[in-house]
Parts: structure tokens; sequence; C-alpha cells
């Protein structure tokens, strides 16, 4: 006499049915679904003995119900990231890891160009001038606080002009006189050397280097005869009826005492001391 061959749970026979051994145990289709079938993850209904099952990490889900967070894109038979208990597939995966566009909030993933600044990182196409709109991308540009210009629209808006070209200082540049200028348009007005930095002098709003002024400008001392700069050894001028001298070369046409700051007596388009001035 054959042996008997029952569900475990509702002792149905078993004999020529369909039958799952779960444990240790045989048992009937419907007493699996009811006390031995996982619950899936995804739509919280059993996953019953003829359901194709996908198990992942003590979780289950019917292989139809395993897809990604994100795009639903099924993923029973394809690989697939597990991230903060989502299961994703690769490319929204890869998403969720990219830093997100400053301009359009989109990720930024592998293959986009960008442009980065200070942490913050831009689709090229969204780096624009906060001003013209224009696309910067990988040119050049300026920050001021939370925007950024381009640099035609910067210099339009922010740049000091040079006094001599009325073009803008985008860098470097030289203050004279509350006056900017580009150091290569500060130059002497004669032989156009470079002043920035040099000794200079200015007449009449031009501006000479010191060995301009000696030949061109500076009046030429009444005594010595050499240009007097205001430069270095007398720098103090004395001036009498339209003549200049050097300071040291104030001096009595007969004694040859220094006459600056005293009494003289000009004669005869000469200088003389008191003394000597008797005598004549």
């Amino acid at each position: 006499m054959s042996e008997k061959f029952n569900c475990f749970y509702c002792r149905d026979n078993l004999q020529g049915k369909k039958y799952v051994e779960k444990d240790g145990h045989h048992c009937c289709l419907k007493c699996f679904d009811k006390f031995c079938a996982n619950t899936c993850a995804e739509c919280r209904k059993p996953i019953g003995a003829d359901s194709k099952e996908v198990h992942y990490k003590n979780r289950f889900w019917h292989d139809s119900c395993f897809h990604c967070f994100k795009c639903h894109h099924p993923l029973a038979s394809e690989t697939f990231v597990a991230k903060d208990s989502k299961i994703l597939c690769n490319k929204c995966a890869t998403r969720v890891d990219s830093p997100k566009c400053k301009g359009c909030f989109k990720a930024i993933v592998a293959g986009d160009e960008n442009v980065e600044y200070k942490g913050t990182v831009w689709h090229k196409d969204c780096f624009t001038c906060s001003n013209c709109k224009q696309v910067i991308g990988t040119g050049s540009f300026f920050p001021r606080g939370e925007d950024f210009y381009c640099v035609t629209c910067h210099e339009t808006k922010f740049a000091k002009q040079c006094v001599k070209c009325n073009k803008a200082i985008t860098s470097g540049g030289i203050t004279y006189q509350d006056q900017p200028w580009h150091a290569e348009c500060f130059v002497c007005v004669t032989c156009s050397k470079k002043l920035a930095g040099q000794r200079f002098t200015a007449v009449e709003d031009q501006y000479y280097c010191v060995d301009c002024y000696k030949n061109f400008v500076a009046k030429k001392c009444a005594g010595c005869k050499n240009p007097i700069t205001g430069f270095g050894k007398g720098s103090s001028v004395v001036a009498y009826e339209g003549q200049s001298w050097h300071d040291y070369c104030f001096h009595c046409k007969k004694c040859s005492m220094n006459l600056a700051n005293k009494r003289f007596v000009f004669h005869a388009e000469q200088v003389y001391c008191p003394d000597c001035a008797k005598k004549l």
C-alpha cells in the first residue's frame, strides 16, 4: 500500500498534482502562496510558485516588478546599482552621482562639456554672461559677486577708461593725479619712453622723461648753462629778470660768494654782492 503524499498545511493529497518543497515539507501551490511565498518589495503581493523571482540582499521581487526606481526600465536580466535602498539602472545611477549644472539644474554626466569655477559647475552652453546672455563657455570672464561677465560687457560696465586712448583698462594700468592710464599710454611726449616707475616731469599736461626734459624743455642756467631740471643737486632755482640759475650757481661775479637767499646787485647782466658792486 503506497504511503500517503499530502500537503503539509492543508493535508490535501498531492498525488499527481503540482507541489513545492519548502523547508523539508511538501505543500500545494495554494498553501505555498499563503504560507511560504516571499512578498514582493515593489507591489507588496506574494511571489507565487509559478512566478519568476528576483532576490537581492534579503529582498524579493517579481521579475516584472524589478525595475529602475527612476526610469522604470526592467532590470531582471540586466546589471543594476543599489543606492539608498533604491534600485537604479547604470544610466540613472550615473546621473544621481553626477554634479548638477548651476544654469539648468540638470545632471552633468560623463561626456558633457562643462565649466567649473570655485566648486560650482555649469554645462558649457549654460555658462553665460549675466549682462548680454551670450555663452561664455570656456572663454575669458570676470566674476563680480554672483554674476559673471564676458570681457566686452565687463569693459563696458566696470572698467576704467584710459584718459589718453579712451579704451578700457582691463588689467594693470596706473593712476596719476587721480586719472587712469594704460601703462603703455603713459609715455614721454617726445621719445615715447614708458614713464611708469620712472622719474618724469609734467609741463602743461605734457609728460617728459628726465632726458627729454633736460634737452628740450628745461631752462638753461644763466651761470653754468646746463639745464635746470629740478632733480638732484641744485633742485632750488633762483629766477630774476627772466633768467634762472641753479642755487649753487647764483654767486658774485667777482668774489664768487653764493648769493642764494641773500642781497645782491644785478648789473650789466651780471650778479654781484653789495660790497663788490660798490667797487664797479
